[in-house]
């Protein structure tokens, strides 16, 4: 028997074991010697279960740090090296790749179909161009559509399994009580409690086949709720994807955010409220020079503040959602947008009095300087995250991440929650994009 592909597979604890699941793990013909780790921390040390990992692996599989990837190529005579993790520029990738051609290692990009599962019920997938383009408030707005047409909707989650894996292979969350018992991060929480706050059920996880056949027991329509800006984990009877004009030309620029875009059968271009029309018209053209047979619809993200007259004249501390700020690069986001609509007399820059991981989450991302991201990858940093908005000298807090924050932690301020939803600036265009690929997908079925 000849040797077995030795492989190391880059990741960040997501994209990483859905394709070791799909395409790697009861194969012979190779051996995927390490998990590697970035963007999210303390995941590096730890190891994929056996649980998990198959029969070829009864040790499981060590995840280690990307830092430390030349070593890995040498002493583990590493054959090809499988990227697998999202929003990243084309240049880092082809560094990673460069890093590895000349240690004599492959470097591998699966395509996207071969590591795609079929449902037996049609998929409706949401994804985007960058992290923080507007996927969650989509996700919503569709599932409202589905409820319209009379179809049980439940979301499965792009996965973020920060704790034990094994664990986390199938979960499904349907109440609050769901999210203590799993012991969910702010991250996760983000997610899966606007569904819930909408009633609708969702799924996440590690096992994304076992997960798709659980949700498959109560639902008509799957709608996948993507990470990120990778591409859908299930074969999509419709392909929405979300496009950022205050980023605009990176819909060229960034893996797999590009990759979406060509496979879009729709593309929303979102915040046209709040974006320059020179940029929304280049989203637009690129969309269409790289993809001419997707429908592109413009939408509106308006936030709204309940609570807007305990800003006015006031100090404040915004805090934004985490990933949009670290790995989506942005400086600001909705809570910085209502801030400024609410007058008030400062936005409070919190940097100088962050703590601990919080100061590193500054060192390593200085774009998001001036606002506070939602850190809460663990306990620690959500105390990290209290202490910070203790010390910081402010009169209020405006909170615009997707959830409630007071549910995770407690601080002495008083604390304004902004929200924000998609509004379609043509109404009726994606629900007509949904209701025609649904009721096509429900044909086929029948």
């Amino acid at each position: 028997m000849p040797r077995p592909t030795r492989l190391v597979i880059l990741g960040a604890a997501g994209r990483d074991f859905h394709n070791f699941n799909t395409v790697y793990r009861e194969d012979p013909a190779f051996r995927v010697v390490a998990f590697t780790a970035t963007q999210i921390p303390d995941i590096a040390g730890r190891r994929y279960p056996a649980a998990l990992a198959g029969s070829l692996y009864p040790e499981g599989i060590p995840i280690l740090d990307e830092a430390e990837l030349p070593e890995i190529l040498r002493r583990e005579k590493v054959d090809a090296a499988v990227f697998s993790y999202s929003d990243v520029k084309h240049e880092t990738v082809m560094h990673l790749a460069s890093l590895c051609v000349a240690a004599g290692v492959d470097f591998v990009l699966l395509g996207a179909d071969r590591t795609m599962v079929r449902s037996t019920k049609p998929v409706v997938a949401i994804t985007a161009v960058r992290t923080g383009a507007g996927k969650s408030q989509t996700t919503r707005y569709v599932s409202r559509i589905l409820k319209k047409l009379g179809k049980r909707v439940v979301a499965i989650r792009h996965p973020m399994p920060y704790g034990d894996l094994a664990a986390q292979a199938c979960q499904r969350f349907a109440a609050y009580s769901d999210l203590d018992k799993h012991k969910c991060t702010i991250e996760e929480r983000e997610e899966y409690e606007p569904h819930i706050d909408n009633g609708f059920v969702v799924y996440a996880g590690v096992d994304y086949e076992k997960i798709v056949r659980e949700a498959e027991k109560e639902a008509d329509v799957i709608l996948w709720d993507g990470g990120n800006n990778d591409l859908p984990f299930y074969v999509p009877a419709l392909h929405v994807v979300i496009a950022d004009p205050h980023r605009a030309g990176h819909e060229l620029l960034y893996h797999p955010g590009e990759a979406n875009v060509r496979r879009a059968d729709v593309v929303v271009v979102n915040k046209c409220d709040s974006a320059k029309e020179e940029d929304i018209r280049l989203v637009e053209e690129n969309v269409r020079r790289i993809n001419p047979r997707a429908t592109v619809i413009r939408a509106k993200s308006p936030v709204t503040v309940a609570d807007a007259a305990l800003l006015r004249g006031k100090k404040v501390l915004v805090i934004e959602d985490g990933p949009t700020l670290t790995h989506g690069s942005m400086s600001y986001g909705a809570g910085v947008v209502a801030a400024k609509a609410a007058g008030v007399a400062e936005i409070v820059d919190p940097a100088p009095w962050a703590v601990a991981s919080i100061a590193a989450t500054y060192a390593k991302y200085p774009n998001a300087r001036g606002i506070l991201p939602a850190m809460g990858y663990g306990d620690q940093q959500v105390k990290d995250l209290a202490a910070t908005i203790e010390a910081t000298p402010c009169d209020v807090v405006l909170s615009a991440t997707p959830i409630d924050i007071t549910r995770v932690l407690k601080v002495g301020k008083p604390i304004v929650r902004a929200r924000y939803e998609l509004e379609e600036i043509e109404p009726g265009r994606l629900e007509a994009a949904v209701t025609a690929a649904v009721g096509a997908a429900a044909h086929v079925e029948a």
